[in-house]
């Protein structure tokens, strides 16, 4: 596991804002053990003079809670009460305050220790103001609830009152700060909840499609319905006759050669008007190359190369096919599953102004600012720097917001209407057919037994899409996929098949998929074995090691695992015995992903034959040292959970003709309903010496091979293609 290290160069700059409030800005330079990786992480602490503390939170909110949790890291460590804080959304300026993005889970391993430093670092200038003002040595001064005290004396004054000299005060170094033992923790690890939850429940406008600056026009678009296709002509002279269109104009999204377009936009006074203005459009599209794609034609593709060799190497260790020919006994099953897509709830959409000056001005639900400034940048040859962007509330993401497409395509639209503010709205087709789409995949999975029942040899054959012999984004596989790597011999290959969709992570990328193929796989390894897949973890996990990891990528620590296994089999009472009782089953999965452990338990009852319900999950999970926030972890595992199990049973495929995506909306992408989710989500955790990570995304992967063990468990039968359907 990587931990952080501060710079010895980091520092922080004090000023004074205004009267008595101090803002602060902490600049941090830190390291991952081993490689060194500077970037600046800050966070702005205004104490204004009625001794409130406002804190702004920088990485966007999803709703994983960040925009809670980091303020709670700053406020532990300046020592104020949680009473006393009041939270803002910052701006996108990564040059003032570091990587800002939500995604991969990475936001507490990144900020951990960095946040923590801040309010420390903030902190220890206020007791040095105090220690100055009163002649006593600031050894002798304790802190707490905004407040500096000198025992001694009796003495007591506010932050707010040392505000002023405080900001004079030379910063400390923050590699010598001290920061609280954990025991001592009055925020962290106490349940709070999220500080937009009561806007939200009253319905105030948080979110990007709830931004409103005042003049604002609208925009609709039509969209080349091939991905990839190009725009050849366009006649909107109908459009233009339409009360309340003030401009038509082509756009792109940055996804296509430059110099070409691939969407048509209508500007107006009312999305409204213009979504239905939009109807009246007579568009010829280039889709010559792209328009051949299709979901039957993927499969054919499929079914044929897993006949065949594989075309590159993964992994490989010892010689597979030699331990499989002398293995005692063989297993092979091919497992498969489809495109899908995001479906937030909160379409895609973005408002921008086009300043007079040339600037640009964004209020955007995005995952990854920083990212967006400079593909925006690219596709309208303007500086980075003339951007500002402001970060509202999203309302679902799961990966898609990380694509930058929407604001590109925003952008454009701004500079046809320069002055007057735009929003650009996708509506629910828009969004359903115009994705960044988790990547479909097809496995042939095979392993050897030795005659005492151990694993010894293993292949997978793993067709996905790429072209130039690499796999397309979020449809990669790791090298390091366990037990690959604790096994003599060991060969992972890969496939690809060329498409003209686009693809993106969708929440627990690539883990989402792979661990319904591995963990449903080694279920049936197990059964074969004569025991049960948390004994044949145990076994092939062996004695407690790092494993090496990939590049950038964290050891997998197989003590940790067996740590989250045997918690989740207590937890639950496992015995690895068939359930006895007809329509009844139980099954297990576990999974290592963003830096998490977690192993789960699934508890389903089958009524009629092919109706699936999920009675109860049981959830063990790692995540190190500290739960920042155990009621929002609590929600975060839940959510988790039902997503996966979404994905497991919910009809929710992604389907191609003619290079075109043919769902529209919900009517035929489903969500999951709430009589689909289970009655209880019981969580118990194992805590561990190790830094703390995220948990937006480890505790959905394993949710979907427990469900298909558990089937197998009820039923006897293996379903092993996503969704699972006893029908």
């Amino acid at each position: 596991m990587s931990t952080l290290a501060v710079n010895r160069r980091s520092f922080l700059v004090a000023s004074l804002a205004s009267g008595a409030a101090l803002t602060f800005e902490a600049r941090l330079a830190f390291a991952a053990t081993g490689k060194a990786e500077p970037a600046m992480l800050g966070a702005f602490i205004t104490i204004a003079p009625d001794n409130t503390v406002t804190i702004l939170a920088k990485n966007p909110e999803i709703g994983q809670g960040v925009k809670t949790m980091l303020p709670m890291l700053i406020a532990e460590e300046l020592d104020v009460a949680w009473s006393q804080v009041k939270i803002q959304q910052a701006d996108e300026n990564q040059d003032k305050y570091g990587p800002q993005f939500a995604g991969g889970s990475m936001t507490t391993p990144l900020n951990w220790l960095p946040a923590r430093q801040a309010g420390a670092g903030a902190r220890a200038m206020l007791v040095a103001a105090a220690a100055q003002q009163w002649g006593v040595p600031a050894t002798s001064l304790t802190t707490g609830e905004g407040m500096v005290k000198h025992a001694a004396s009796g003495r007591s004054i506010t932050y707010a009152a040392l505000a002023p000299v405080a900001a004079k005060i030379a910063a400390p170094d923050l590699e010598k700060v001290p920061l609280k033992s954990p025991k001592d923790f009055r925020i962290v690890g106490k349940a709070m909840k999220g500080v937009d939850t009561p806007a939200i429940v009253r319905g105030e406008p948080l979110f990007g499609i709830d931004a409103h600056p005042e003049g604002m026009l609208y925009a609709a678009m039509v969209k080349c319905p091939v991905i990839s296709g190009t725009l050849k002509s366009f006649d909107d002279s109908a459009v233009r006759k339409e009360k309340g269109v003030l401009a038509v104009v082509a756009i792109t999204d940055g996804e296509i050669p430059a110099g070409k377009h691939n969407a048509v936009a209508v500007i107006g006074d009312s999305w409204w008007r213009v979504h239905k203005a939009r109807e009246k459009l007579a568009v010829e599209w280039e889709t010559a190359g792209f328009d051949g794609f299709s979901t039957e034609g993927y499969t054919a593709q499929a079914k044929a190369l897993l006949g065949a060799a594989p075309t590159a190497d993964l992994f490989k260790a010892g010689n597979a096919d030699a331990a499989l020919a002398k293995a005692a006994k063989v297993v092979t099953a091919d497992y498969a599953y489809p495109f899908l897509a995001h479906a937030t709830l909160e379409p895609q959409n973005c408002t921008a102004l086009w300043h007079a000056d040339g600037k640009l001005e964004f209020w955007a639900p995005t995952q990854d600012p920083g990212t967006a400034r400079g593909d925006i940048a690219k596709v309208l040859g303007i500086a980075p720097a003339s951007m500002t962007i402001h970060m509202t509330r999203i309302g679902g993401g799961f990966g898609r917001r990380l694509m930058s497409d929407f604001m590109v395509l925003t952008a454009c639209v701004a500079k046809a209407v320069p002055g007057r503010p735009v929003k650009l709205l996708f509506d629910r087709t828009d969004d359903m057919r115009n994705d960044y789409y988790r990547p479909a995949g097809w496995h042939r999975m095979t392993a050897g037994i030795d005659a005492g029942g151990a694993l010894v040899a293993l292949k997978d054959h793993f067709v996905t899409f790429g072209a130039g012999g690499k796999p397309v984004r979020a449809a990669e596989m790791r090298a390091t996929e366990f037990p690959g790597p604790v096994l003599p011999d060991v060969h992972f290959g890969m496939s690809f098949i060329p498409t003209n969709l686009t693809t993106g992570w969708l929440r627990a990328p690539t883990s989402n998929a792979v661990s319904f193929v591995f963990q449903g796989f080694l279920d049936e390894v197990a059964e074969a074995a004569g025991t049960d897949l948390p004994e044949l973890m145990r076994r092939t996990l062996g004695a407690q090691r790092q494993l090496p990891p990939e590049p950038d990528d964290t050891p997998f620590d197989t003590g940790r695992a067996r740590g989250v296994i045997d918690a989740v089999c207590k937890f639950a009472g496992w015995t690895g015995k068939r359930s006895a009782t007809p329509g009844k089953g139980r099954g297990f999965g576990f999974y290592f992903s963003h830096r998490g452990y977690f192993a789960e338990v699934v508890d389903l009852t089958i009524t009629d034959g092919s109706t699936i319900t999920i009675d109860k999950v049981w959830v063990a999970g790692d995540i190190g040292s500290q739960v920042i926030n155990p009621l929002n972890a609590e929600h975060q595992m839940q959510g988790a959970v039902i997503d996966g199990i979404a994905q497991a049973l919910v009809w929710q495929p992604i389907e191609q003709k003619a290079g075109a995506v043919t769902q529209e909306n919900f009517g035929d992408f489903p969500l999951i309903r709430i009589n689909q989710t289970p009655g209880e989500v019981a969580i118990t955790w194992v805590v561990t010496d190790n830094p703390p990570t995220g948990l937006g995304e480890p505790t959905l992967p394993p949710v979907i091979p427990a469900i298909a063990n558990a089937i197998r468990d009820a039923t006897g039968k293996r379903l092993r293609n996503l969704p699972m359907s006893l029908a």
